[in-house]
Protein backbone atom coordinates (compact mmCIF):
# COMPACT_ATOMS: atom_id res chain seq x y z
CA UNK A 1 0.00 0.00 0.00
CA UNK A 2 3.03 2.42 0.08
CA UNK A 3 2.49 2.90 -4.02
CA UNK A 4 -0.58 4.87 -3.38
CA UNK A 5 0.59 8.09 -4.26
CA UNK A 6 -2.79 10.36 -3.00
CA UNK A 7 -2.17 10.85 0.88
CA UNK A 8 -5.68 11.14 1.63
CA UNK A 9 -6.49 7.70 -0.48
CA UNK A 10 -3.62 6.30 1.42
CA UNK A 11 -5.48 7.81 4.97
CA UNK A 12 -8.65 6.62 3.76
CA UNK A 13 -7.38 3.00 3.28
CA UNK A 14 -5.69 2.84 7.27
CA UNK A 15 -8.73 3.84 9.06
CA UNK A 16 -10.96 1.35 6.90
CA UNK A 17 -8.34 -1.40 7.47
CA UNK A 18 -8.02 -0.34 12.08
CA UNK A 19 -11.64 -2.09 11.27
CA UNK A 20 -12.05 -5.99 12.44
CA UNK A 21 -11.94 -8.57 9.45
CA UNK A 22 -10.72 -6.18 7.01
CA UNK A 23 -7.22 -6.10 5.48
CA UNK A 24 -5.76 -3.50 3.34
CA UNK A 25 -6.92 -5.24 0.47
CA UNK A 26 -10.27 -4.68 1.22
CA UNK A 27 -9.61 -1.44 2.98
CA UNK A 28 -8.64 -0.31 -0.93
CA UNK A 29 -11.70 -1.53 -2.23
CA UNK A 30 -13.94 0.40 -0.04
CA UNK A 31 -11.90 3.54 -0.42
CA UNK A 32 -12.47 3.46 -4.47
CA UNK A 33 -16.35 2.23 -3.73
CA UNK A 34 -16.28 5.87 -1.67
CA UNK A 35 -14.87 7.51 -4.36
CA UNK A 36 -17.12 6.25 -7.21
CA UNK A 37 -20.36 7.25 -4.99
CA UNK A 38 -21.98 10.66 -5.26
CA UNK A 39 -20.07 12.58 -2.45
CA UNK A 40 -23.89 13.07 -0.21
CA UNK A 41 -23.42 9.17 -0.05
CA UNK A 42 -19.87 9.71 2.00
CA UNK A 43 -21.22 12.60 3.83
CA UNK A 44 -24.46 10.51 5.00
CA UNK A 45 -22.25 7.03 5.62
CA UNK A 46 -20.16 9.70 8.24
CA UNK A 47 -22.23 11.53 9.56
CA UNK A 48 -23.89 8.28 10.81
CA UNK A 49 -20.65 6.55 12.10
CA UNK A 50 -20.13 10.18 14.43
CA UNK A 51 -23.99 10.59 15.37
CA UNK A 52 -23.72 6.74 16.74
CA UNK A 53 -20.56 6.97 18.09
CA UNK A 54 -21.67 10.18 20.11
CA UNK A 55 -25.41 9.62 20.99
CA UNK A 56 -25.00 5.81 21.53
CA UNK A 57 -25.03 4.79 25.45
CA UNK A 58 -25.18 1.89 27.36
CA UNK A 59 -28.54 0.65 29.23
CA UNK A 60 -27.53 1.14 33.08
CA UNK A 61 -29.34 -1.96 33.74
CA UNK A 62 -28.32 -4.77 31.48
CA UNK A 63 -25.54 -3.05 29.27
CA UNK A 64 -26.80 -3.33 25.99
CA UNK A 65 -26.59 -0.28 23.74
CA UNK A 66 -29.38 1.82 24.41
CA UNK A 67 -30.31 5.86 23.31
CA UNK A 68 -31.32 6.32 26.70
CA UNK A 69 -30.62 5.73 30.17
CA UNK A 70 -32.75 2.07 29.09
CA UNK A 71 -32.81 -0.02 26.53
CA UNK A 72 -36.21 -0.42 24.51
CA UNK A 73 -35.38 -4.28 26.26
CA UNK A 74 -35.56 -3.53 29.92
CA UNK A 75 -37.99 -0.64 29.17
CA UNK A 76 -40.09 -3.07 27.32
CA UNK A 77 -43.80 -3.43 29.08
CA UNK A 78 -44.38 -6.29 27.61
CA UNK A 79 -41.32 -8.08 28.30
CA UNK A 80 -40.78 -11.19 31.33
CA UNK A 81 -38.49 -9.16 33.55
CA UNK A 82 -38.52 -12.34 35.99
CA UNK A 83 -36.21 -13.60 33.58
CA UNK A 84 -32.71 -12.54 32.48
CA UNK A 85 -30.45 -13.85 30.01
CA UNK A 86 -26.83 -13.45 30.35
CA UNK A 87 -24.68 -13.09 27.02
CA UNK A 88 -21.52 -12.27 26.53
CA UNK A 89 -21.91 -9.31 24.26
CA UNK A 90 -24.32 -7.26 22.23
CA UNK A 91 -24.08 -9.25 19.17
CA UNK A 92 -25.15 -12.14 21.33
CA UNK A 93 -28.34 -10.44 22.28
CA UNK A 94 -29.33 -9.34 18.80
CA UNK A 95 -28.35 -13.50 17.87
CA UNK A 96 -31.43 -14.44 20.84
CA UNK A 97 -33.99 -12.03 19.55
CA UNK A 98 -33.38 -13.02 15.58
CA UNK A 99 -35.22 -16.67 17.10
CA UNK A 100 -37.63 -14.88 18.64
CA UNK A 101 -38.12 -17.89 20.63
CA UNK A 102 -36.82 -15.42 24.50
CA UNK A 103 -39.67 -12.87 26.11
CA UNK A 104 -37.19 -12.62 28.89
CA UNK A 105 -34.90 -9.39 29.36
CA UNK A 106 -30.69 -9.65 29.19
CA UNK A 107 -27.43 -9.12 30.86
CA UNK A 108 -24.57 -8.54 29.28
CA UNK A 109 -20.92 -9.47 30.34
CA UNK A 110 -19.06 -7.67 28.18
CA UNK A 111 -16.58 -10.93 28.02
CA UNK A 112 -15.80 -14.20 29.30
CA UNK A 113 -13.50 -15.21 32.58
CA UNK A 114 -9.99 -15.77 30.34
CA UNK A 115 -6.99 -16.05 32.57
CA UNK A 116 -4.95 -16.80 29.39
CA UNK A 117 -6.12 -13.48 28.08
CA UNK A 118 -6.05 -11.67 31.97
CA UNK A 119 -9.72 -11.52 31.98
CA UNK A 120 -10.97 -12.35 35.38
CA UNK A 121 -14.97 -11.84 37.18
CA UNK A 122 -13.77 -8.28 38.39
CA UNK A 123 -13.61 -7.59 34.92
CA UNK A 124 -16.91 -8.45 33.51
CA UNK A 125 -20.39 -7.04 34.69
CA UNK A 126 -20.76 -9.72 37.10
CA UNK A 127 -20.93 -7.43 39.97
CA UNK A 128 -23.97 -5.97 38.35
CA UNK A 129 -25.96 -8.87 37.60
CA UNK A 130 -25.90 -9.96 41.07
CA UNK A 131 -27.25 -6.39 42.58
CA UNK A 132 -29.77 -7.16 39.94
CA UNK A 133 -30.32 -10.40 41.32
CA UNK A 134 -30.55 -9.22 45.22
CA UNK A 135 -32.92 -6.16 44.14
CA UNK A 136 -35.19 -7.06 41.29
CA UNK A 137 -37.99 -9.92 41.61
CA UNK A 138 -35.72 -12.39 38.71
CA UNK A 139 -37.28 -16.23 39.16
CA UNK A 140 -34.67 -17.37 36.19
CA UNK A 141 -31.11 -17.36 34.93
CA UNK A 142 -30.48 -18.43 31.63
CA UNK A 143 -26.54 -19.01 30.89
CA UNK A 144 -26.51 -18.22 27.24
CA UNK A 145 -22.08 -18.07 27.04
CA UNK A 146 -20.25 -19.65 24.25
CA UNK A 147 -19.95 -23.18 25.00
CA UNK A 148 -15.82 -23.28 25.46
CA UNK A 149 -13.67 -23.69 28.27
CA UNK A 150 -14.17 -20.09 29.01
CA UNK A 151 -17.71 -19.43 28.66
CA UNK A 152 -18.35 -22.53 30.71
CA UNK A 153 -15.58 -21.10 33.31
CA UNK A 154 -17.88 -18.17 33.29
CA UNK A 155 -21.03 -20.07 33.40
CA UNK A 156 -19.73 -22.36 36.70
CA UNK A 157 -18.81 -18.77 38.26
CA UNK A 158 -21.84 -17.17 38.16
CA UNK A 159 -23.46 -20.65 39.29
CA UNK A 160 -21.76 -20.63 42.46
CA UNK A 161 -22.51 -16.88 43.57
CA UNK A 162 -25.96 -17.31 42.41
CA UNK A 163 -27.43 -20.45 42.98
CA UNK A 164 -28.18 -19.41 46.96
CA UNK A 165 -30.53 -16.28 45.57
CA UNK A 166 -32.03 -17.52 42.84
CA UNK A 167 -35.19 -20.00 41.83
CA UNK A 168 -33.75 -21.50 38.70
CA UNK A 169 -30.20 -21.35 37.13
CA UNK A 170 -30.81 -22.54 32.95
CA UNK A 171 -28.35 -23.28 30.23
CA UNK A 172 -29.17 -23.23 26.70
CA UNK A 173 -29.44 -27.25 25.24
CA UNK A 174 -26.03 -28.41 23.94
CA UNK A 175 -27.47 -28.97 20.65
CA UNK A 176 -25.00 -26.00 20.42
CA UNK A 177 -21.83 -27.69 19.27
CA UNK A 178 -18.94 -27.04 21.74
CA UNK A 179 -16.65 -24.18 21.28
CA UNK A 180 -19.28 -22.12 19.09
CA UNK A 181 -19.67 -18.10 19.83
CA UNK A 182 -23.40 -17.60 19.63
CA UNK A 183 -23.71 -14.61 17.28
CA UNK A 184 -22.24 -17.62 14.27
CA UNK A 185 -25.14 -19.81 15.43
CA UNK A 186 -27.98 -20.30 12.80
CA UNK A 187 -31.44 -18.88 14.36
CA UNK A 188 -33.38 -22.16 14.72
CA UNK A 189 -30.38 -24.06 16.14
CA UNK A 190 -30.22 -21.61 18.62
CA UNK A 191 -33.69 -20.88 19.14
CA UNK A 192 -34.47 -24.70 19.92
CA UNK A 193 -31.49 -24.56 22.39
CA UNK A 194 -33.49 -21.64 24.67
CA UNK A 195 -36.37 -24.03 24.23
CA UNK A 196 -35.21 -26.61 25.94
CA UNK A 197 -32.86 -25.00 28.02
CA UNK A 198 -32.16 -27.27 31.28
CA UNK A 199 -31.31 -26.74 34.30
CA UNK A 200 -27.94 -25.93 35.38
CA UNK A 201 -25.93 -28.13 37.82
CA UNK A 202 -22.36 -26.75 37.54
CA UNK A 203 -21.06 -30.04 36.67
Amino acid sequence: MDQISSVLLKRCVSEFSKLPGIGKKTALRLAIHLLKQKTDYAVSLGSSIIEFREKIKFCKKCHNISEGDLCEICSGIKRNHSQICVVENIQDVISVENTMQYNGIYHILNGVISPMDGVGPMDLNIDSLVQRIENDNVDEIVLALPTTIEGDTTSFFIYKKLSDTVNSITSIARGVSVGDELEYIDELTLGRSIINRMPYSGK
